[in-house]
């Protein structure tokens, strides 16, 4: 492993200066966190002819995350993805969020995590960890904590990202990474042409606002069927209410992990670089989303990133299920630690 690097990441708005944390590996993986977000800015590796490449969306200074709507390798939290209604109810007392999306609560918002400054909280060649204080009523939830996020990469091109946090109260926690992930190369285009692997049998359909409807239906015979893989493009467009209601993959699949199995539960694959992402997780549930609202945004090196030219594959507990009482529950517990690990490695296919 590479000795650690520190780099300025620019200024934000109030004066504050953001880092950027570069580790590298002795295969010549590397990956570039920031402060600013506990985001996931860069992540290269090696293609099959040995170039680096970038695959993961991003901007190349803080400017663009601050100023920015599109979540880019953020850490998501207190509670990833929807709520509908913008409320919760928890030991009977409701507590109300933000109306950000529809009139629901998407990602915690307004006031996002990934909005804020996290401090570095420790960090070696291989390992940062950032850590930032959510007080009590913080986004409209109830109870203090501090989460942490650790992200390490390993000599076998592993990146690792690790939350964890105790509450004091009983209360929602549901992070995830929010990277755009495209294979070819940030700024090539199209993910279309990927083919995902999913180790899933059944999704949870959503509704006109991606609520979920508390339904759960198996995959079998419909386009959201990737167990033996499927290119991301083949039937993205195709008449069927889920993509037609999500205006493209933007869903939830339910995973095999029985609550906390770290285990692997997705590969995709590019079609040009012969880039391979297997994915690891211990979270019930993943989000696929084919950036189907990307809109134009001026990336690294001047990229122009448009709508379907990546894909994220989010691991969470499901949308919305506080509000499910047959979904897998996201309120932790007081004085109980929230502990879940997520991990992207690269091969390729030569």
């Amino acid at each position: 492993m590479k000795q650690l690097t520190v780099q300025d990441f620019g200024t934000l708005k109030n004066g504050e200066k953001a880092h950027l944390y570069i580790m590298e590996n002795d295969r010549g993986t590397s990956a570039a966190v920031t402060d600013y977000g506990a985001a996931l800015v860069n992540l290269r590796t090696p293609d099959k002819n040995g170039t680096l490449l970038d695959v993961v969306l991003g901007f190349d200074d803080v400017s663009g995350y601050e100023n920015g709507t599109e979540c880019f390798g953020a850490s998501v939290g207190r509670s990833a993805n929807r709520i509908g209604g913008a409320s919760i109810e928890i030991n009977g007392i409701i507590y109300k969020l933000a109306e950000n999306d529809h009139g629901n609560n998407l990602h915690s918002g307004p006031d996002y995590y990934f909005k804020r400054m996290w401090t570095m909280a420790g960090s070696g060649d291989d390992h940062v960890t950032f850590v930032l204080h959510s007080p009590d009523g913080d986004q409209g939830y109830p109870g203090a904590l501090d989460m942490y996020v650790t992200y390490t990469l390993d000599e076998e091109n592993g990146i690792t990202v690790h939350y964890e946090s105790v509450p004091d109260k009983d209360t929602v926690i549901n992070m995830t990474n929010h990277s755009y992930f495209n294979l070819n190369g940030q700024g090539s285009g199209t993910a279309l042409g990927h083919t995902l692997t999913l180790d899933s049998d059944f999704f949870t359909p959503a509704d006109g606002e991606a609520i979920p409807t508390g339904e759960i239906l198996p995959v079998d015979d419909t386009p959201m069927d990737f167990r033996t893989g499927r290119v991301l493009g083949a039937d993205i467009d195709s008449d069927y209410e889920a993509l037609r209601l999500g205006g493209g993959y933007d869903h939830n699949w339910i995973l095999k992990t029985e609550g906390s199995r770290f285990i692997k539960v997705a590969e995709l694959a590019a079609d040009k670089s012969g880039i391979i992402m297997e994915m690891y997780t211990d979270r019930p549930g993943v989000q696929i989303y084919t950036a189907n609202f990307l809109e134009g945004s001026t990336g690294k090196g001047g990229a122009c990133y448009r709508s379907r030219d990546a894909v994220c594959l989010e691991t969470h507990f499901y949308p919305d299920a506080v509000h499910h009482e047959n979904f897998p529950g996201p309120v932790c517990p007081a004085g109980e630690k929230y502990d879940t690990r997520t991990m992207y490695r690269f091969r390729t296919d030569r």
